[in-house]
């Protein structure tokens, strides 16, 4: 199989400065084409260990991507690197990306400078994929045993922009196998209960399967399924049938197929249906809210929501009777059923669901730190579900969030 390495280069990198997307994107992107990735490595701006670093990775892979210190400046030293590297005897200038260059500092009403000229410079030895996107071109450099290192930008548009070019690239010099992946997303379950439940179905997979865990406050768990050097046709084959035992075990904690959040499959199951839904939140702030509307089409059936923080909000905006208050406390299975049905009749909609807790710092005995209330309101009634959780506020705040699209989905699920 062929295998590759992703490096990035850049101190902002290694101190936190910035968070490094272009790894994992041009991870995923590596393996729809059947390449295989082993590492991804950080490298400090400093020119012995982007050397030391990037020769060990071809020793190892027969690819290398990196990203990062193409740029105009005196600390963007990748360039001389990789010519030193390679040994090349000479530089060359591109005249396409000196055109680039020319026009898009035109286009900014930038002045013309060395500095930005020599982007278009280049060691001799290497091809060039121009970078329309920006000043510096991607560099490709071959060693004499075939291994191939691919330089690119480390401004993700510009990475990312590059991508289809590289891959092609790779794909004229190298014979991929195909890697097959199927995900499963589960919720209602810690990913150590989850693994004992499956244990005996993940002892009897074929020695090909390979399951991986990928636990995430906001969307439960992914299952990963991985099949490698099996013709795609073949690996779904077998991959469904393996599916049969999982979903006897999980039921309805299965919540979707495909790699997508619960908010998208609630969007699944009222796009046309002409059903509605609306929000009433106080601890998760809006955040239920937030995460139904970056489904696209969500304005068919989200009719809108109400923070209701104060308990003066949640009594004269939502109706919640200040008898229900005081009897049962703020956090309570009666508020947040009280939540639901006043925010359900003020819109009007179908289905409504709300959350009242404690995310934290603060709490009692009765609902400790961590704390929440979910209610979901409908056409047949109103249901409650306490949820106790042990994570900072804004990991609790995620995962109220979630444990109420979960609650929501298996409602209308059932309805």
């Amino acid at each position: 199989m062929v295998k590759a390495s992703i490096c990035t280069i850049g101190d902002e990198i290694l101190i936190g400065q910035i968070v490094d997307t272009n790894s994992s994107n041009i991870s995923r992107r590596l393996g729809e084409i059947g390449i295989k990735v082993t590492r991804m490595v950080s490298i400090a701006d400093d020119t012995d260990d982007i050397i030391t670093s990037l020769s060990r990775e071809l020793d190892e892979n027969d690819i290398v991507v990196s990203t990062g210190g193409l740029g105009p400046t005196k600390d963007d030293i990748t360039k001389q690197a990789l010519a030193k590297l390679f040994g090349a005897k000479g530089w060359k200038t591109d005249p396409v990306q000196l055109q680039i260059v020319h026009d898009f500092l035109k286009s900014r009403g930038l002045d013309i400078l060395d500095i930005n000229l020599k982007q278009a410079e280049v060691p001799e030895c290497c091809e060039v994929i121009h970078n329309h996107l920006g000043t510096a071109p991607i560099m490709i450099f071959e060693r004499p045993d075939g291994h191939r290192l691919y330089s690119l930008p480390g401004v993700p548009h510009e990475a990312l922009g590059a991508l289809d070019e590289v891959l092609a690239d790779i794909k004229k010099h190298f014979k991929s196998e195909d890697i097959y992946h199927k995900t499963i997303m589960v919720y209602g379950f810690a990913e150590s209960a989850l693994s004992r439940l499956i244990e005996p179905w993940e002892d009897a997979l074929p020695d090909d399967v390979h399951l991986a865990y990928l636990p995430n406050t906001a969307t439960g768990i992914r299952l990963r399924l991985s099949v490698y050097g099996c013709k795609s046709e073949e690996a779904e084959s077998k991959v469904e049938k393996l599916l049969v035992g999982l979903r006897a075990i999980l039921g309805d904690n299965i919540y979707s197929e495909q790699d997508e959040p619960l908010e998208s499959v609630i969007g699944k199951l009222l796009r046309g249906t002409g059903k509605t839904l609306s929000a009433a939140e106080s601890c998760t702030g809006g955040m239920i809210s937030h995460l139904l509307t970056t489904i696209p089409g969500s304005s068919e059936y989200y009719l809108g929501s109400v923070t209701s923080y104060a308990i003066s909000v949640k009594e004269n905006v939502l109706g919640v009777p200040s008898e229900t208050i005081k009897t049962h406390g703020v956090v309570s299975s009666e508020v947040a059923a009280a939540m639901a049905e006043g925010v359900r009749k003020v819109t009007g909609s179908t289905y409504s669901v709300a959350t009242t807790g404690l995310a934290g710092p603060g709490g009692d005995e009765h609902n400790p730190e961590g704390t929440v209330w979910v209610g979901v309101s409908g056409p047949h009634g109103t249901i409650t579900k306490r949820f106790q959780y042990h994570n900072d506020r804004k990991r609790n705040i995620e995962r109220f969030a979630a444990s109420a699209l979960d609650l929501l989905r298996r409602y209308i699920l059932s309805d």
